[in-house]
């Protein structure tokens, strides 16, 4: 029998080649003051904003040069409440898509960042809706336009933490492939990991619904075979386009079904050290499936409900990742950890990482929402041995 769920997701997904021509004329439907937040280096897109601004709107640009700061989306924010903004667009990346979300929500709202914030925070409810976002990604990875929640970095705790409302979700989602053309090979292998890491976890959620086990699998084998093509010719097009689609369906899965430790620890990860958020979960993908695999198999659990299923989607994965040929558990785990050292992921102490660290990480990653999504429960060891095995190999 199937049970009761919830599913949400962006208002409308405008998906295809050459649809960021829509932008002026959907942006209109919602005003004419218009917030734009994009990259470090707007004339990217200069084109894009050269007709937002032909297009009789009145515009303001903020700039995210990287992780969005709190204060900086404070700051963002009020200018956005200054100029009575009645629509706010993110062009850009992930980081770029949760600032234009967070400024939403915060410039609908009174009060500082941290009275949203989880973990760091003190976790309430935004009291307004936000602003409405239009979400147009130039990355597949993130899938941020279709997800409630924006990631902010707060370096003073060290930590990367979320501003969560079901009103955060885009009004718009506008996915053109064409805008991830330009995209270098280390970061199409980067984003292209995180779409695989938030595919892969929904569908291991306890969390999981019919509809997003959809989703997830259908993502999975599109990664599985695009994202190789996508890494080596970048001009592809028709691999671009599988995987813009596959990171739409991972960020929908997510704000659906959750995640898992994997990104419970990208979040501390990233706040800690100068790592990308895709390479973080690329070299916790493995040792992750293999942790949560450990106690499947353990005496306590391997007759268990949790157990069996979790062993019957994971093969299922295998089966996913390898085209049909491979349905075995181990077959899986081999089968992520080849598609990462294939694209050139370098484990975790290269990027800082060190064993002194590793309990400060776990005791950071126990306390995120992420947690409550893997299929079962880790203990501080479990997630320290992960964590480990993270800082040698992927």
């Amino acid at each position: 029998m199937i049970g009761s769920f919830d599913f949400a997701t962006a208002g409308r997904i405008l998906f295809g080649q050459g649809r960021v021509k829509e932008l002026v004329r959907v942006t209109r439907e919602f005003g004419t003051r218009v917030f734009l937040v994009t990259g470090g280096a707007p004339e990217r897109h200069a084109g894009i904003i050269e007709s937002l601004k032909g297009g009789r709107l009145e515009l303001e640009q903020w700039s995210v040069p990287g992780e969005p700061l709190v204060a900086d989306m404070e700051a963002a924010a009020r200018k956005a409440r200054q100029m009575q903004a009645m629509v706010v667009i993110g062009l850009g990346g992930g980081s770029v898509i949760d600032a234009a979300k967070a400024i939403a929500a915060l410039a609908a709202n009174e009060g500082p960042a941290l009275d949203y914030l989880e973990v760091v925070g003190r976790g309430l409810t935004l009291t307004r809706p936000a602003l409405p976002i239009i979400a147009v990604p130039t990355t597949a990875g993130t899938g941020s336009e279709a997800t409630r929640n924006a990631v902010l970095c707060v370096p003073e705790k060290r930590v990367k933490v979320s501003l969560r409302h079901i009103s955060m979700l885009p009004s718009v989602a506008l996915v053109d492939p064409e805008l991830t053309l330009s995209l270098p090979p280390d970061i199409t292998a980067q984003t292209g990991l995180d779409a695989l890491t938030q595919l892969i976890e929904p569908y291991l959620s306890c969390k999981a619904t019919p509809t997003t086990d959809v989703l997830c699998r259908m993502g999975i084998m599109k990664v599985s075979l695009a994202l190789k093509t996508a890494f080596s010719d970048g001009s592809r097009l028709a691999a671009r386009a599988e995987m813009s689609l596959a990171s739409l369906w991972g960020g929908m899965a997510l704000a659906n079904s959750g995640l898992g430790v994997i990104h419970a620890l990208a979040g501390p990860l990233g706040g800690m050290f100068q790592a990308p958020h895709g390479a973080i979960c690329a070299c916790l993908l493995g040792h992750g499936l293999e942790t949560n695999l450990e106690m499947a198999r353990s005496p306590l659990l391997r007759e268990s409900a949790s157990g069996r299923g979790y062993m019957q989607r994971i093969e299922a994965l295998a089966s996913d990742l390898t085209q049909g040929t491979q349905h075995s558990a181990d077959a899986a785990i081999g089968a992520v950890r080849e598609l990462v050292q294939s694209l050139e992921i370098p484990p975790l102490s290269l990027w800082g990482v060190a064993e002194a660290d590793i309990p400060e990480i776990a005791a950071k990653a126990l306390q995120t929402s992420s947690m409550k999504g893997n299929p079962f429960a880790l203990s501080a060891p479990d997630i320290e041995g992960l964590l480990h095995r993270s800082l040698l190999s992927t």
